[in-house]
């Protein structure tokens, strides 16, 4: 009789871990900034269709790097929870907290349950009326938790420690929009070797959470509206 294969959990967990930060590394880094009217999000993305920055509900967004169709399940499950809570509730209960908490539960519960990890790595925003109450939460593949509002700035994906060393040197409270866009190129123009690249505005998906606005907070910009924003502040030297 064969005895039965016996894996530790520990090197189980740690198996799994490394099989979902391989996923997340091959996918083209996220970068999410505050400014002084909000919250941006930039990403190298030529896709018009496969977004990787999305509206949840009325001021909150979601950011994803990975697997598309693990993240996209995730984005629309979130919108659905956010409309039932508000729906159930009041459209002010529905908060970037309670969203991170949800896809929490979920993440933690795959990572610990199921034989493959989501290859998935994931922020939810919230803009509030003053920079002080914004709400920035990054999410890993195992349902860890980080609120990075205290940085001001987050990056996902590939190469995201080197980059984030870039982004700290670059980012400074109270930036303008076309000043925070100007950085986030220039970071995401710097996985390479060598001298950064410069990311024309047709590859780039970008989209900001801009608490001027009366209701619904997010827009997306794209065309000549962003092509004039990085015009403004042209990348430093």
């Amino acid at each position: 009789m064969s005895m039965p294969f016996y894996v530790s959990p520990e090197q189980l967990m740690k198996d799994r871990a490394d099989y979902a930060r391989k996923g997340i590394a091959r996918g083209r880094s996220v970068v999410v900034l505050q400014y002084e009217d909000g919250i941006a999000f930039a990403t190298e993305n030529p896709s018009r269709a496969l977004h990787k920055i999305s509206e949840i509900y009325d001021r909150i967004a979601f950011a994803a790097v990975g697997k598309y169709n693990e993240f996209e399940n995730l984005r629309v499950a979130g919108v659905r929870y956010a409309d039932l809570r508000g729906y159930s509730y009041d459209r002010k209960d529905v908060n970037a907290r309670g969203l991170a908490n949800a896809y929490a539960q979920t993440l933690g519960t795959v990572f610990t349950t199921e034989s493959k990890p989501l290859e998935v790595e994931l922020v939810v925003a919230e803009v509030a009326d003053t920079p002080a109450g914004d709400q920035i939460y990054r999410l890993s593949y195992d349902g860890s938790v980080a609120d990075e509002h205290g940085y001001g700035y987050v990056v996902m994906g590939g190469q995201a420690e080197r980059l984030g060393t870039v982004l700290a040197e670059e980012w400074r409270a109270g930036m303008s929009l076309p000043e925070v866009l100007s950085v986030a190129v220039k970071v995401l123009g710097s996985t390479g070797e060598g001298e950064p690249q410069t990311i024309p505005a047709s590859q780039l998906e970008v989209a900001v959470l801009d608490r001027t606005r009366p209701r619904r907070a997010f827009r997306r910009l794209t065309g000549p509206v962003l092509e004039d924003l990085l015009a403004v502040a042209p990348p430093s030297a």
